[in-house]
């Protein structure tokens, strides 16, 4: 079940779930449409709100499947049918790599550097060769190395699939099963290709979407720079991916064919990785924020003033643009004010930061939450939601200065919500008809 579970395992064909698939092509549909009527009024928002979610779905999805990665690497033998669950994730991959090729028309509404040129000094890094040339190198290898992984992944699971299955699903598990050699020599064969090459995937993903990082989010804001950052938003995909499937896991649970797959153990197991892994997102922030504050250079610390606003950081240098003698008021003592909050993106930042670790901190703090369903299931959702906060939070400040609400308006929510809705509809055809959840075999 898991990369080195003796247990032998088989694809679970079921049809799309009427209700959920139409009201994610709904959303889907609603999406697109929201986004071409705001290219042709308002095409700097469309961008905006198109690069957000791109980033969101991009990071969730490739992080999802390389976490898979990460388990076949250490033999994990926890995980049982939440491995799968990760890898459905990644079949959202190849779509980032398309809309990747989209999101270059919308450049000169994102970038600074590609509307009015780079500033000096970075004018062989940051010009549209570079960027795009190198971006898209990094995620269509990446979807090759992730289309290999569930290939190879899943070829043990299809063969009752590629005999009895019907439609795209059989068709799809037939091409994948050829030359089977039987059921234990396909498994034992598929964890030793798994096995020898995931570390060397998992390399290029930390290195190359670090790149990814810095070329997409960083470069919008070109003189701001932090070494940390590519880290930092490469393990936001990873907590986002273990919240996706913490809420899959909830919902999985109640259905028969996994009820006595997704035990108490294995939810307390999901559980404990929101729990750390959102600690580990906080320790990542603060140690980025920590170092650019007391160092409090002017081509550092403005990122963090375009989105915390005065209250976290006040800029010695020229307190004057404050009330005399903020710097001291400010951090001498806790002063906590808030009307700061009204500046900037203040408000977000801090819901953002109540979503990803206030909240997960406290609520999963005991064994018993992790457990609970009602627990588990609303708090990896508010982890999913303040994720895409933050991916907001990373892109709009550095375009539109001091305006919180830059990324709820009505075109910005239906462009995200035709994001969730294809993405929903990719992983639902992908759990249900090609390949499908796994289920134990039955001998």
């Amino acid at each position: 079940m898991s990369s080195a579970s003796p247990v032998l395992e088989q694809a679970l064909p079921r049809e799309l779930p009427k209700p959920l698939t139409q009201i994610c092509a709904f959303f889907a549909v609603v999406g697109v449409g929201a986004f071409i009527v705001a290219l042709m009024n308002d095409p700097q928002t469309a961008w905006l709100a198109y690069h957000a979610n791109f980033l969101y779905f991009a990071t969730l999805s490739q992080a999802g499947v390389c976490f898979a990665m990460i388990m076949v690497v250490v033999s994990a033998k926890w995980p049982g049918p939440l491995r799968r669950m990760f890898e459905a994730l990644g079949a959202w991959v190849p779509i980032t790599f398309v809309l990747a090729i989209i999101g270059i028309a919308g450049g000169d509404y994102i970038f600074e550097w590609k509307r009015e040129g780079a500033v000096h000094g970075k004018e062989a890094w940051l010009n549209a060769t570079r960027v795009y040339t190198m971006d898209l190198v990094i995620l269509f290898a990446m979807t090759l190395f992730t289309l290999w992984f569930l290939k190879t992944s899943n070829r043990p699971l299809l063969k009752n699939l590629a005999d009895n299955g019907t439609g795209f699903g059989q068709r799809m598990a037939q091409k994948w099963t050829q030359d089977w050699q039987g059921d234990v020599a396909e498994r034992d064969a598929a964890f030793e290709k798994l096995s020898g090459k995931s570390a060397g995937i998992l390399f290029f993903f930390a290195m190359g979407y670090s790149f990814f990082a810095f070329d997409q989010v960083m470069s919008m804001e070109q003189t701001w720079f932090s070494n940390l950052f590519g880290a930092y938003v490469t393990w936001g995909g990873i907590l986002s991916s273990v919240a996706a499937v913490a809420l899959c896991t909830v919902i999985y649970k109640g259905k028969p064919e996994f009820k006595h797959m997704i035990t108490e153990d294995r939810m307390h197991d999901i559980g404990k990785l929101c729990f750390a892994f959102s600690i580990f997102w906080m320790y990542l922030f603060w140690s980025q924020y920590l170092v650019i504050w007391y160092g409090n250079l002017p081509e550092e610390t403005q990122f963090f003033m375009d989105r915390l606003g005065q209250q976290f950081v006040i800029e010695k240098w020229d307190y004057g643009v404050v009330e005399a003698g903020a710097w001291a008021k400010a951090w001498s003592s806790w002063d906590f004010d808030w009307d700061r909050l009204k500046t900037a993106y203040g408000w977000t930042a801090m819901t953002t930061w109540a979503c990803l670790w206030i909240i997960p901190f406290w609520v999963l703090l005991g064994q018993r939450p992790k457990k609970t369903r009602w627990i588990l299931g609303p708090v990896a959702a508010i982890i999913l939601f303040g994720f895409w906060l933050e991916r907001n939070l990373l892109t709009w400040p550095s375009v539109i200065k001091d305006d919180s609400t830059s990324y709820l308006g009505l075109y910005q929510i239906l462009i995200a919500l035709g994001f969730a809705g294809a993405f929903g509809l990719v992983f639902l055809f992908y759990t249900h008809v090609f390949p499908t959840l796994a289920v134990e075999r039955e001998d």
